[in-house]
């Protein structure tokens, strides 16, 4: 029997929770993700993604009494006033709803492409649906607004590009996270129209780097700026005033070009030029004005609209180097609104922050270097969260354990105390083994995703697999290699152990090669035996492609004049095969010579490895360096020279056509 037990000092003023269960929270929930309670809090809703279906839990005998079958790929879960269950279902472009009671589905929406982000609205008579991608284009997602009278869509409108979750604001606001950018969008529900696009967040968190003013750190290190990637979720404060949404802080200068012998390259550098080069982070937003309240990142300073320091610290620090945070997934926050919980998938914990002060109950951010008070661990890849409404307990879900983990605040006001259940977790499901899923590729998952395994990298670092590859896609980032810039690639759908040699440079023979370079190098690992590496390697090889709203059933014309001018360019020349790549090299002159950070030549004699092609559409920017924003920027990037295809006399449509080939591979 598993028994976790950590305290957390919790204001939980009984007066303020009765006056907040007795007036009605237009701008509160209190779920995020994979979780969500019944409106009296009886019945647990938890989607689990591997085995399609929601599994309906008895709060109160801790036991799995329903399950319901939904679409593929069941991310998220949100309960109506009416008790009504909805849940998007990310892999069949679908809205799943389930009548309390009736346990079935009652009725399947069609929507956008990788719908994610979902929020019933306060009068019960809509349901938002945040897609990835619409169906038409990969260039932005979509809100879609459901009638839950005539369960149809009522309508559709476009927003940025990879859009992941939402946060409503009475009836008529919403607040979009986007995944790429880590920013967010106000709309205006009623007029349906996107009013502020961004929070100015990038320029606030780097302004002294940004204005000149900071340039080195104290081991004569260049300070650098960071840019927020990984906009997983958005929550808004029960009084409505603020927003708080998780990103991950990316470091956009070079990193450090010595390994560190001890946590690896990725373990320096990082904000306030410590930590890892990618750090979790929950960033502040004033709604009234709709501007990020943010620290300076690069000098570690107080933002300049935070005098009175009532906001938490925008890193995301552990309070113990032996326990990491990292891959902030779901957030919700109790109903006093003095607490945020954020469940972090790849360090398996959930954080418990302040979000009204950095100094309570002794601690404070600058002399600790932590904005956590409590670190509670859970099962493996937790990615949802429920609190019940009167906030003396919390459910995360546990997707890769399929198990529910139980949290319990005991005591009053000061002496409050959260403590994991004593009980074993609550179990929904097992892994299903079957469509080239097997035990190897689940425990590759754990492995790719896990922060806290020392194998793959030094716990004091706290990266894993999937903090620049979530879930094998890419993160959109820009790394300052040692050996130049490299922006990741996407794994999923991309036919790695088919595509040796590996790396930008094709420096590794084998992928056993590379896995042994990055986790030990790179992110302080003591390394993966050959067996561990064929797991990770099954997990990578059954990652299915990102959805793509431009693979058809029939062509567009476009389309099929685009394949022509592919192989009229003979671009398969060197995208060949089914793998789109002769896993050879070559020099498409884009190698830099220059500048902060320019490429190493000595590892660059045959030019760069021809990456695949395969999923093109959704894994921009493009190019080794991230250089390129579309597919069509890079094509039109002297294109008179023949070097990157021969398409010095293809015309400017022929170009498009091309692209939207391009996009259906």
């Amino acid at each position: 029997m598993r028994k976790l037990v950590l305290a957390v000092t919790l204001v939980v003023w009984s007066g303020l929770i009765a006056g907040c269960q007795g007036q009605k929270r237009s701008t509160y929930t209190n779920s995020a993700g994979s979780l969500a309670l019944s409106t009296d809090d009886s019945l647990l809703y938890a989607a689990d993604a591997d085995n399609d279906f929601i599994a309906v839990i008895d709060t109160g005998t801790e036991a799995k009494i329903a399950e319901v079958k939904v679409g593929r790929d069941p991310e998220r879960v949100s309960v109506g006033a009416d008790d009504a269950i909805w849940v998007t279902n990310r892999g069949s472009r679908s809205v799943s709803m389930i009548r309390r009671g009736d346990w079935r589905e009652a009725a399947r929406i069609a929507v956008g492409v990788e719908p994610v982000g979902l929020a019933v609205s306060p009068d019960d008579r809509t349901v938002y649906v945040v897609s990835s991608t619409s169906l038409e284009s990969s260039d932005y997602g979509t809100l879609t607004a459901i009638d839950v009278e005539t369960l149809s869509p009522a309508w559709t409108m476009a927003v940025g590009p990879e859009p992941r979750a939402i946060s409503l604001i009475g009836n008529d606001r919403a607040v979009i996270s986007f995944f790429k950018e880590g920013d967010l969008a106000l709309v205006d529900l009623a007029k349906r129209e996107v009013l502020r696009a961004g929070t100015d967040l990038y320029r606030r968190a780097n302004a002294s780097k940004l204005s000149g003013t900071a340039r080195y750190g104290s081991r004569g290190s260049v300070f650098s700026s960071f840019f927020p990637r990984s906009g997983n979720d958005v929550v808004a404060s029960p009084d409505g005033e603020r927003l708080y949404s998780a990103v991950v802080w990316s470091r956009e200068e070079r990193i450090m070009v010595t390994p560190n012998a001890v946590t690896g390259y990725y373990g320096d550098g990082g904000p306030c030029n410590v930590g890892a080069i990618a750090t979790p982070g929950v960033v502040t937003t004033a709604l009234d004005r709709f501007r990020a309240v943010v620290d300076d990142l690069t000098t570690c300073s107080v933002g300049t609209d935070a005098a009175d320091r009532d906001y938490p610290p925008s890193a995301i620090t552990t309070p113990s180097v032996r326990r990491p945070i990292q891959g902030p997934a779901a957030m919700a926050i109790d109903p006093t609104g003095a607490w945020l919980y954020v469940v972090n998938r790849q360090s398996n914990n959930v954080a418990v922050i302040p979000t009204r002060t950095r100094q309570v109950a002794g601690l404070d951010f600058e002399s600790s270097g932590s904005s956590v008070r409590s670190l509670v661990p859970v099962g493996s890849g937790p990615n949802g969260i429920a609190l019940t409404r009167d906030g003396r307990k919390a459910y995360v879900y546990n997707a890769f354990d399929h198990s529910v983990s139980t949290l319990t605040s005991q005591g009053r006001g000061n002496n409050a105390v959260i403590v994991s259940n004593d009980r074993e977790p609550i179990r929904v499901a097992s892994d299903p083994i079957g469509e080239g899923r097997n035990a190897e590729f689940y425990a590759g998952r754990k492995l790719f995703f896990d922060a806290t395994d020392s194998r793959v990298n030094n716990v004091s670092v706290g990266v894993a697999c999937a903090t620049c590859h979530p879930a094998g896609a890419d993160d959109g980032h820009t790394w300052g290699f040692p050996d130049g810039p490299r922006q990741t690639p996407a794994l999923a759908g991309r036919q790695i152990l088919n595509t040796a040699p590996y790396h930008w440079d094709g420096e590794f023979a084998t992928l056993q090669d590379f896995v042994d370079h990055t986790v030990r190098l790179r992110m302080g690992g003591t390394g993966l035996s050959p067996a561990l590496t064929r797991q990770l390697a099954a997990y990578i090889d059954g990652l299915a492609p990102a959805d793509n709203p431009h693979v058809l059933d029939v062509p567009t014309d476009a389309q099929r004049r685009g394949k022509e001018i592919f192989q009229m360019g003979q671009c398969d020349s060197c995208h060949s095969g089914p793998w789109l790549t002769n896993n050879g090299f070559a020099d498409v002159g884009t190698r830099l010579t220059g500048g902060a950070n320019p490429d190493n030549p000595e590892k660059l004699t045959r030019g760069f490895n021809v990456p695949s092609l395969l999923s093109l559409a959704r894994t921009a920017p493009y190019l080794h360096d991230g250089s390129a924003a579309t597919l069509k920027d890079r094509l039109m990037r002297d294109r008179g020279s023949n070097r990157h295809g021969a398409l010095a006399e293809v015309s400017d449509s022929q170009i498009n056509d091309l692209v939207e080939y391009l996009k259906t591979l």
